[in-house]
């Protein structure tokens, strides 16, 4: 795809995602990349931002975790299915590129699996740590780069891994998703790794960690996801503003 509207197409498939999102044991999140990601997100501090809360799952994980959470999203629905879910945690309608907040509000601010989705990815970087206060935190979560250049090309677990197209070139692309009844089609932004490092480092920020998680045994269902183990699925980043 040459081009896509994220913030359209996110709030197209929001229904589809919130029911996706909360059946149980369905998808990653609930099998292995919310407890792994979890290790590099700091204890609980003055004011955490959950950016791109979704439907909310991960603030009320966060809040269960002893964190002030405000959750922001660009979709309506997915703000309203996250209010229903807890009416306690402050979700807001909001661009990750126009945060309606101060200067240093926050010391904590998680980015899990949205910026692949945002359309100004410099602009949400820029905005994360004008909210931060010195010393705050970054944590984020996207889909590697190297899985949204390229795909198995076939099922077995020594199946070889093909870039058809350029890893190096920003791309668009879309997964559609069917399993247990249930289906929904994620639009998202293909970024080499170094836009988002650049993003980050360009606005001020340190790299702390950097992690490539493979997907852990206890979560493999089939043979097929056994892949997953030689090439990463997700990159999970921490960063601090000095």
């Amino acid at each position: 795809m040459e081009s896509a509207d994220l913030r359209a197409a996110w709030d197209d498939q929001a229904a589809a995602f919130v029911a996706w999102a909360r059946e149980p044991n369905h998808d990653s999140y609930w099998l292995f990349h919310r407890d792994l990601f979890l290790e590099l997100v700091p204890r609980p501090g003055r004011r955490t931002l959950d950016l791109g809360c979704g439907e909310g799952r991960l603030s009320r994980d966060l809040k269960a975790l002893g964190h002030s959470v405000v959750g922001i999203d660009s979709s309506r629905t997915m703000v309203a299915a996250a209010l229903d879910a807890d009416a306690e945690i402050e979700v807001l309608l909001a661009d990750a590129a126009a945060l309606p907040f101060g200067d240093s509000e926050f010391d904590l601010v998680i980015a899990f699996m949205s910026l692949q989705d945002a359309d100004d990815l410099e602009g949400a970087i820029g905005e994360c740590g004008r909210v931060l206060g010195t010393g705050g935190r970054l944590c984020l979560a996207i889909v590697h780069p190297l899985n949204s250049a390229g795909a198995f090309i076939g099922d077995d677990s020594d199946s070889p891994f093909m870039i058809e197209g350029s890893y190096l070139e920003p791309s668009y692309y879309a997964d559609d998703l069917a399993r247990g009844g249930l289906r929904v089609r994620f639009v998202s932004a293909h970024r080499p790794l170094q836009t988002y490092t650049d993003a980050l480092t360009d606005r001020g920020f340190l790299i702390e960690r950097l992690r490539e998680p493979p997907v852990p045994d206890p979560a493999l269902r089939t043979d097929r996801g056994r892949r997953w183990q030689r090439v990463p699925m997700f990159l999970h980043l921490r960063a601090v503003k000095p």
